[in-house]
Order: structure tokens, then C-alpha cells, then sequence
């Protein structure tokens, strides 16, 4: 059971830092390290299902308006660009073939995309800036602050906005009217978050400088601690990133593109490299299911 009372402690959010760490530098590396389409078919579902979990409607919402048309921007720009494979179905105006491959690879990279965006979300929900700091503030404290203000930068950026519209609102200086009052209103909130965050930034370097952070000798406590139920994680998610691993170096998971589309030959272990791959990606998305459903009985029990 995490003991961090600030960091969420449901489901696989809960378990300690280094197992978040080890999962998503397995499933981001996988995604971005190979161009199989099953395989990146099964990333992107795994993605799906642990966001939609961490965020529900508004992970549906985050895909229908930035995932989606991302895709199928990824998806029409590869083949005017990319021109190589032996299936030619057409010619574009500039005399440049069109061919069924250079569109498979576009699809694909689609779907590299979407995944790794995806994983990244998750990244955000799931590995807080106390857990950075935790990992890496006794081996690289600079990185660590610099990634924990990196990760929160987004969200905090809109709930200043938001804040900072509401308050001009409350001032009287509606958001509405011409073209000419929007962009003065659009810059006077922009000025104003900007400074904001300025002002945060350093407030936030000088207290760290105070409190000796990245001091060598400092001291640190620990709140978390690898327990029976980490431990089992972490062997499964070894066990499953070293053989997907296999897989891909013993050719299981190999596939071409160009200049024809050529995958390895299915068979027993090439299924079961797949098995175990998608295992891996919906790992987090079962063990949040299964503690929400838990959770569910032990309540209408009591």
C-alpha cells in the first residue's frame, strides 16, 4: 500500500514510484522503438483503457479533439512526402507515386502517435512531481525539479488562465464583442499568467535554494517503501519487458514496410510475444478495474 498521502493510492497509481517508472519506460520505449502495427494497435488500446480510467470522459473528450485529428493528419502527410514501396496505385500531380506502402507506413506511424501521446497523459496523471523528485532528487536534482515543474506546467498554465479570465470578468471587462476586444482582452490575460508564472518559477527556485535542495551530503526522507505487492510488479513487468524484448531481437515481432510489406511467419512463440505484450500494455487498465470493482462490492457490503 502506498503510504504517500498527497499522491493517489488507487489502483496501480498506488504502487511505489519505481514501478510506475519501470512500466512506462518499458511501454513508451516499445511504442517509439518499433513500427509493428499490432503491436502499436495494442499500445494505443492500452493507452486508451489506462487514461480513460485515470480520466474518464475527458480522456473521450482529449481524443475526439486532439488525438483523432492528429492521426489522420500523420496519416495524410507520410505519403505525399514518402514515396518509396513497389505497389504504386497512382500518381500525384507532381509526378511522384503514390503507393500502398508509403499509406500502411503513415497508418502506423498514426498509430505510433496516438500511443505515445496517450502514454504521455498517463505519465502525467500517474508520476507526480513528488515521485520524480523522489527517484531522481538524490541522483540528478536539477533534472528532477526541472521535469516535476515541466510535468504540472501544462495544468497549472490552465487554471491560471481560467482564473485569470474569470477574475477580468469579475472587473467588468467581458470576453466577448469585436475581433479587436477579444485579442486585447486575449493579451492582457496572456501578460497576466505569464507574470504568474514567472513569479512562481521563482519563488519556487528560491525555496528550494533555501531548504539546500541538490546540496551534496543532504539528507532526504523517504515516504515510500518497496513492498510484497511492488515486488510482485516489478517481476512481472521484468518478466514481460525482457520477453517482449526477445521477441523483438529474435525476429517474432519483426515487420517490413518497404519496399514491401513483410512480417514474420505466426506461429506459437510469435503469438505468444503478442499475448504477453498486450498483458503488459493493459496491465494498469485490469489492476484499476479490479480495485474500482473491489471497491464497488465492499461498499454496497457495508
Amino acid at each position: 500500500m502506498n503510504n504517500n498521502t498527497n499522491a493517489p493510492s488507487f489502483g496501480f497509481a498506488g504502487y511505489h514510484p519505481a514501478v510506475g517508472l519501470v512500466y512506462f519506460s518499458l511501454t513508451l520505449g516499445f511504442t517509439m522503438f518499433s513500427m509493428n502495427p499490432i503491436c502499436l494497435g495494442m499500445s494505443c488500446l492500452g493507452a486508451l483503457s489506462y487514461c480513460i480510467c485515470l480520466r474518464g470522459r475527458k480522456a473521450a473528450r482529449f481524443c475526439l479533439m486532439a488525438v483523432l485529428p492528429m492521426m489522420l493528419l500523420a496519416a495524410l502527410v507520410n505519403p505525399a512526402f514518402n514515396h518509396e514501396g513497389i505497389t504504386v496505385l497512382t500518381y500525384l500531380p507532381d509526378g511522384n507515386p503514390l503507393t500502398l506502402e508509403s499509406i500502411l507506413y503513415g497508418l502506423a506511424s498514426a498509430l505510433m502517435l496516438a500511443a505515445a501521446l496517450l502514454w504521455f497523459v498517463c505519465v502525467s496523471e500517474v508520476m507526480t512531481s513528488d515521485k520524480l523528485i523522489y527517484l531522481f532528487g538524490q541522483i540528478i536534482p536539477a533534472l528532477s525539479l526541472v521535469l516535476s515543474m515541466t510535468l504540472r506546467f501544462i495544468p497549472q498554465l490552465k487554471a491560471r488562465f481560467a482564473a485569470a479570465a474569470e477574475a477580468q470578468r469579475g472587473l467588468g471587462r467581458p470576453d466577448g464583442g469585436g475581433l479587436r476586444n477579444k485579442l486585447r482582452n486575449a493579451a492582457r490575460i496572456f501578460s497576466i499568467v505569464l507574470t504568474w508564472s514567472l513569479e512562481g518559477a521563482l519563488a519556487t527556485a528560491d525555496s528550494m535554494k533555501s531548504r539546500g535542495y541538490g546540496l551534496p551530503g543532504r539528507s532526504a526522507y523517504s515516504i515510500w517503501q518497496i513492498g510484497g505487492r511492488d515486488g510482485g510488479m516489478l517481476a512481472w513487468l521484468g518478466f514481460c519487458g525482457v520477453y517482449t524484448f526477445s521477441g523483438m531481437l529474435s525476429g517474432g515481432l519483426y515487420w517490413r514496410w518497404f519496399p514491401s510489406v513483410k512480417w514474420a511467419e505466426p506461429g506459437v512463440f510469435q503469438y505468444s510475444f503478442y499475448l504477453v505484450y498486450l498483458a503488459l500494455c493493459l496491465t494498469p487498465a485490469i489492476i484499476d478495474f479490479m480495485e474500482g470493482r473491489e471497491w464497488k462490492r465492499s461498499k454496497s457490503a457495508v
